[in-house]
């Protein structure tokens, strides 16, 4: 039997914080939101741009390590695989939606300037003059 491929990689911002709970068994879920833009110029020369949203769901010890390190506008890599889920709403409609169930995640972006945020109530400002000297 042929085997198949499903397999996700999303790099992007947060889009909110995110969000954990347990199942009734005490498994760690937690789900965030993550947006992917891109832009490019149309024939006539104007320029568009879209964002994409992805609902990414974490579970176990690395649905734990998104709640604590992550937060709204944070840029990550998020590799897993797509889930859709069906259910049915209080009024008997068919819903479903798709996510990405991840398997691993990679913060990204600057972390000195993360740090320096995430101290910025501990430290005298002496710190502005390090963001202009690497501009990056």
């Amino acid at each position: 039997m042929a085997r198949g491929l499903n397999k996700v990689m999303v790099i992007g911002h947060l889009g909110r914080d995110p969000e954990m709970r347990y199942t009734p068994s005490g498994r760690p879920v937690t789900t965030f939101s993550v947006a992917t833009s891109r832009s490019w110029t149309t024939s006539d020369g104007d320029r568009r741009s879209e964002t994409e949203w992805f609902n990414i769901v974490a579970w176990g010890s690395l649905a734990e390590i998104c709640k604590q390190y992550l937060n709204k506008g944070k840029q990550v890599y998020v590799e897993g695989r797509l889930q859709t889920r069906r259910w049915e709403d209080e009024e008997g409609n068919k819903r479903s939606t798709v996510e990405v169930v991840a398997r691993e995640m990679i913060m990204l972006g600057d972390r000195r300037k993360d740090d320096a945020e995430d101290n910025s109530q501990d430290q005298d400002t002496d710190s502005q003059e390090e963001e202009d000297e690497f501009p990056f």
